[in-house]
């Protein structure tokens, strides 16, 4: 090799089987091809199609992502067959056996790792035993954090302080100790525990908090996010993840035809489970809201698709100022778009994120893991929402939010003084955004510190 000669990275990414972890990971290793890095993605049968069409293009385009596929031992976890995918645990005792079935990956990961030898491996938190393994083969191990820093921030403090062992019932605020602000949680607003650091976050969006966990709590972390940006293409925005329950022609058709912020986005993610009575009082709470709104429902928590639900006439009423996909959705193509005007959202990072980085005014209504850390963020710090007062964990059941609450809330930030404040504070966050991700900017500095990094890299 010639002294002017640039080392060959080969990075082996491990994303959670979850789509709010594998589609950021893939735009990870989709960033890190265009620096030169020659990147293999480990995943499951069922999830590999989430990957396959992305990573042709790349391939096309001269990119080196590839795919090595290991079987997920559902039989032996005691899964259902073809359960790979977070999504379809239905139950708090089926994710405890999911989990068992994520610890046993160990052993088919490491034989990959064999025979690509990668120079690092991109592992998502939720496998705390990959950094044995990294330690093991004498590489570095990365470790993706699918939320930002003061979520992060936050959770170390609850587990430094513990102040939630010094209230006396559930429901009574406590505030956690040693962060810049003073951010108030209840113990059923506690975000389930999770196990160098990469955040798909960027600095402008939260300083305070992106020093407070590298200068207070002393971790080393990258901020390169948002990494959705580098789907710059409609065809790549409307085909990213699943393929979306409605044509790209007719969603984008029925937007144009819509003035400006007229339009409210309602989705939930990908996981979110709601009964029957939930989604009642949301399109009761959507026609009385009176207004033009697209809602994004899957099947009901039961798991069947009976819409029993709707209340009478609903759809007929609603054709002309209503939009009902019924699966996936393109979701940047919609955020993106001049008439949508708010995003009502259950705050997972990938959504938030990807809210903010549309400038959109938020809706909150946090059901289960961090999603009540980055409500905090997004009401408490960065002040660009309005909140329908969600007070506990629901991910397979909890709270009725009826339908007066949320008609308050979408026309709260749809309406009035308030709402144009926090609509002028939240297009100042999407500037902030597009900025980040120009040459230069904070996004470039630290996906080409970290890459450099690891091309300098000496066991």
């Amino acid at each position: 090799m010639s002294s002017l000669a640039i080392p060959e990275i080969k990075a082996l990414f491990l994303p959670f089987p979850a789509h709010s972890h594998m589609l950021p990971a893939l735009d990870i290793a989709k960033l890190f091809a265009l620096h030169g890095v020659k990147c293999t993605i480990v995943t499951t049968p069922v999830n590999a199609p989430i990957f396959t069409k992305a990573i042709q293009k790349t391939q096309h385009l001269g990119l080196e992502i590839t795919l090595k596929i290991i079987k997920f031992p559902t039989v032996e976890a005691g899964l259902p067959q073809d359960c790979e995918n977070s999504e379809q645990v239905t139950s708090a005792e089926m994710t405890w056996k999911f989990f068992k079935a994520i610890a046993m990956l160990q052993e088919p990961f490491e034989k990959i790792l064999r025979d690509v030898q990668p120079q690092c491996i991109v592992a998502d938190s939720f496998f705390p035993w990959a950094s044995h393994v990294a330690s093991k083969f004498g590489i570095p191990r990365l470790s993706f954090s699918g939320t930002g820093f003061f979520s992060l921030c936050s959770s170390e403090s609850l587990r430094l302080y513990k102040p939630h062992a010094k209230v006396s019932s559930d429901s009574e605020t406590f505030e956690i100790p040693g962060l810049p602000d003073t951010v108030k949680l209840t113990r059923k607003q506690i975000p389930d525990p999770t196990s160098d650091d990469e955040f798909n976050s960027f600095y402008e969006l939260e300083p305070t908090y992106a020093n407070h966990f590298m200068n207070v709590l002393k971790r080393r972390a990258w901020h390169i996010g948002p990494v959705s940006v580098c789907n710059r293409e409609r065809e790549e925005k409307a085909q990213r993840g699943k393929e979306a329950a409605i044509a790209e022609h007719e969603c984008l058709t029925w937007l144009d035809s819509k003035d400006p912020n007229s339009v409210v986005y309602v989705c939930f993610g990908s996981m979110a489970l709601f009964d029957a009575s939930q989604l009642r009082e949301i399109a009761v709470a959507l026609e009385a809201s009176g207004k033009q709104f697209i809602w994004v429902v899957r099947k009901n928590k039961d798991g069947n698709e009976n819409e029993d639900w709707l209340p009478s006439g609903f759809e007929e009423r609603m054709k002309d100022r209503g939009l009902i996909i019924r699966g996936w959705a393109p979701q940047m193509l919609i955020l993106d778009h001049k008439a949508i005007g708010a995003f009502v959202t259950h705050c997972g990072w990938n959504s938030t994120l990807e809210g903010i980085s549309s400038g959109l005014p938020l809706v909150t209504w946090p059901l289960f893991a961090e999603q009540f850390m980055n409500e905090k963020l997004v009401t408490q710090v960065l002040k660009i929402r309005v909140s329908v007062g969600v007070q506990q964990f629901a991910r397979f059941g909890g709270e009725t939010v009826k339908s007066e609450r949320i008609e308050e809330a979408i026309c709260k930030i749809m309406e009035g003084e308030e709402a144009e404040n926090i609509r002028s504070k939240a297009k100042e966050f999407g500037d902030l955004a597009k900025k980040v991700v120009e040459r230069g900017g904070s996004f470039y500095r630290d996906l080409k510190a970290l890459i450099e990094g690891l091309r300098c890299y000496q066991p």
